[in-house]
């Protein structure tokens, strides 16, 4: 069944993550999107590895893992946006497209006459989303953004870590993906909007302004109260206990949300009594005096076993879990029914291993329609489907800016 996106078409622009993790949401919802790379080279994250995708008999591929992770479902045009010849193919095929996803510096674009004023003239309709460090306005505008700095410009880097140790970035590339994820429903919203008006729009999408929205309850903790957030680790500081605590085997996470929550943890815990103190019977008296009872409930959970605390309150409800790594994630039952592995033939590997989509509908399911493509791998493809060329036009195009 064709996707809720299939009647929607979708010029990538962009490289790296965010605007490609956009470009990934748009196409596993059925748009067809096309995206464009510079000959030779390509996006920069086929070259960030290894580790890079091997074939059946183990040989590497040269198609790096990052680039996998973000460009499923699309198709592969090389297109040298340097050259006029480019260029013109370029304005032609943002003509016929509904979106177009760019992630170039403030101005870039313009220089080649594919900025939004120049392509809103050739497509009054089109939504056409701009992705940069800073936005299009503000002091910043004009300087590049990368995921790492941003999580530090936005705070997030300052309320991750231990108390006493320096600040750390989250493991994955947050301001990127959140970023991408935001894009997404913004040009969803665009186009809802085009159905009812017939007026396309330019999406002006900040990685800066994403983090800052997603600094979430600490963003607010701080212009409520004027306190400055710190790190507390693995804690949480709204609720107590919600951190990790490590058992006689390994660590587990707790994640105590209410008050009859606590009272089960210490039943389980053999303490009963703790959960009648006035001193932590409610959560906002737990937060006041964590620094006395944390070290209390540590060494009660440091006594036994992760496998006794996991089972126990599990199923006295208490919301409880292990830390696991990625090899025990895609081995997880939960996991794989949920669909959250995929394998996609792929041209020169045999088949690519893929995090699925998140996304489950009951009338439109995400198609897994293609691997990651290769690039350039659907030149021709494109220029026929999108605008009508001939073999002859195509190979006279292959010749100079293909």
């Amino acid at each position: 069944m064709a996707g809720p996106l299939s009647h929607i078409r979708v010029l990538d622009l962009s490289r790296v993550l965010a605007g490609p993790w956009a470009g990934q949401l748009l196409a596993d919802l059925g748009a067809d999107v096309v995206k464009v790379e510079k000959p030779g080279a390509g996006d920069d994250t086929r070259s960030w590895g290894p580790p890079y995708l091997k074939d059946e008999n183990g040989r590497e591929t040269g198609e790096a893992a990052y680039f996998l992770s973000a460009n499923r479902n699309k198709r592969s045009l090389t297109l040298d946006l340097a050259s006029p010849g480019g260029q013109q193919v370029a304005r032609r095929l943002a003509s016929k497209a509904d979106v177009v996803l760019e992630n170039y510096k403030v101005g870039t674009l313009a220089r080649y006459g594919l900025d939004y004023e120049a392509l809103k003239a050739l497509n009054p309709g089109l939504v056409y989303c701009s992705i940069t460090g800073f936005g299009q306005t503000g002091p910043y505008s004009g300087r590049a953004g990368y995921d790492f700095m941003i999580q530090g410009m936005a705070g997030l880097m300052s309320v991750t870590g231990e108390p006493d140790g320096e600040p750390q970035k989250v493991g994955v590339a947050l301001a990127d993906i959140l970023t991408g994820m935001y894009s997404g429903v913004a040009v969803l919203a665009a186009l809802a909007h085009r159905e009812r008006t017939g007026e396309g729009q330019h999406v002006d999408m900040a990685l800066l302004d994403v983090m800052v929205a997603s600094m979430a309850n600490q963003a607010t903790n701080y212009l409520a109260s004027g306190r400055v957030p710190t790190r507390l680790g693995n804690a949480h500081p709204n609720i107590v206990p919600y951190q990790v605590f490590e058992t006689a085997d390994g660590h587990i996470i707790v994640a105590v949300g209410n008050d009859g929550q606590f009272a089960r943890f210490c039943q389980v815990a053999g303490r009963p009594d703790l959960a009648a103190d006035p001193r932590y019977a409610r959560n906002r008296d737990r937060v006041a005096n964590r620094d006395d009872l944390v070290p209390v409930l540590a060494g009660l959970v440091r006594a036994r076993p992760s496998s006794f605390w996991l089972d126990r309150l599990e199923h006295e409800g208490v919301p409880c879990g292990p830390i696991n790594d990625l090899a025990q994630v895609f081995a997880d039952p939960q996991v794989l029914a949920r669909g959250m592995r995929v394998e996609l033939p792929h041209p020169t590997a045999g088949t690519v291993p893929l995090a699925g989509s998140p996304m489950k509908f009951s009338a439109t399911p995400v198609e897994y329609r293609g691997a990651p493509p290769l690039l350039g791998q659907h030149n021709a493809e494109v220029l026929r489907d999108w605008l009508g060329l001939s073999e002859e036009e195509i190979a006279t195009l292959a010749g100079g800016v293909l």
